[in-house]
């Protein structure tokens, strides 16, 4: 008798507690989305609530809510608009999108803030930078490494406001270098700095001095010798068998360019740089090919921006696909925390598949598993 009362006992307690989690998943969760829909980013701010939108049609959940205010991209006015939604009981926000506007939020210490900037550093313990940023690179960067056998591997870090950025991602990482170098991105001053870092000047004296010796030798086959050492502008290695360039549009190209300038091509050492969000100018950079980078699944990345281009006629900010999958994720979170919004929401070691890739979620950090695509004869080719 006693093992049926405990039986119905237990089966009381099991309704109990499930019906008290559909109470919770039916309670409206508001989720604060903070972005620029006036001034000089409103372009953003539209296609980050347009994304936003497109991630609540996709889950198609009554009980999820956003609630969108401008922040105007300043840091005063982000903090006003949080107030607001904070006294309303939002605990949970998408944004700020700039990491200016991060400043002072730490006084809501118990709203959770899933800011669109890639920076990690000296942000509030309550914001969790969920765009692509450098560790997550480096971890893609050092697969690649590895799987082509590389171990001599130079950084080239630009002197740029992001340079403590790369210096954390590749700490982070555990990434091995056989060199960091520092160069100036100034055009005036670059190239003597490559020529520098690669040896340029050594290697030009080499080709001299091997064509003097054999000039000066009893070689029957010196003058074909002779002529063959002419067509080259350098001799010599430069020590690396790889280069990765922490850098980004027209600064990268510069690069590039003066390590042709320096006689060092991609067809010899990897050229490797960050993510580049498939920028397609880089096609027009033949001599610079192939270059590869770390970055978000491509194919659908071109679908999610023909589905929004579709809807709303435009094309979409780079970062609104993060957007899109920062919906599916914060309700894959709650789902995973009993729908409540607490400093565990992010906590637990755990991995969401959304149509950018993979978020890695710890300890209220997130990071991306990134995908890997080479540049060369016009199109992006993935390797991993």
């Amino acid at each position: 008798m006693k093992v049926i009362i405990n039986f119905f006992k237990s089966i009381i307690l099991i309704i109990f507690l499930f019906s008290g989690q559909i109470l919770k998943a039916e309670e409206k969760i508001q989720i604060g989305l903070l972005a620029p829909f006036s001034g000089e980013n409103s372009q953003i701010g539209k296609s980050i609530i347009q994304s936003v939108r497109m991630g609540i049609n996709k889950i198609d959940k009554d009980n999820i809510t956003v609630v969108p205010r401008d922040t105007k991209s300043d840091p005063e006015q982000t903090l006003k608009v949080v107030n607001d939604l904070y006294s309303q009981g939002v605990k949970i926000f998408i944004g700020p999108i700039f990491n200016e506007n991060l400043s002072k939020l730490n006084k809501f210490n118990d709203a959770i803030f899933l800011s669109l900037t890639n920076k990690v550093l000296n942000n509030p313990n309550n914001v969790i930078s969920v765009g692509i940023n450098a560790e997550s690179q480096f971890l893609a960067i050092k697969k690649f490494l590895n799987t082509n056998e590389l171990k001599k591997t130079l950084v080239l870090i630009p002197r740029k406001e992001f340079q403590e950025e790369i210096e954390t991602g590749i700490k982070r990482s555990k990434f091995k270098t056989k060199k960091i170098f520092y160069y100036s991105a100034e055009p005036t001053k670059l190239t003597k700095q490559i020529e520098k870092v690669t040896k340029y000047a050594i290697r030009k004296q080499n080709l001299y001095d091997e064509i003097k010796r054999i000039e000066m030798s009893d070689d029957p086959n010196k003058e074909k010798k002779i002529k063959n050492l002419e067509k080259r502008d350098t001799l010599g290695r430069i020590g690396f068998d790889s280069i990765v360039i922490a850098d980004f549009d027209e600064s990268l190209k510069s690069v590039t360019t003066s390590l042709l300038y320096t006689d060092v091509s991609p067809k010899k050492i990897s050229f490797i740089s960050l993510n580049q969000w498939f920028d397609e100018s880089l096609f027009k950079e033949k001599t610079s090919q192939p270059i590869s980078f770390p970055s978000i699944n491509r194919i659908n990345y071109i679908n999610f921006n023909e589905e929004y281009k579709k809807l709303f006629k435009t094309r979409p900010s780079q970062i609104a696909i993060l957007s899109y999958d920062l919906i599916g994720l914060i309700y894959y979170s709650l789902v995973q925390n009993n729908f409540e919004v607490n400093n565990k929401l992010f906590l637990k070691k755990n991995k969401f598949k959304g149509i950018s890739g993979i978020f890695e979620i710890s300890q209220n950090n997130i990071n991306h598993s990134l995908h890997f695509y080479t540049v060369k004869d016009n199109s992006f080719i993935k390797v991993f």
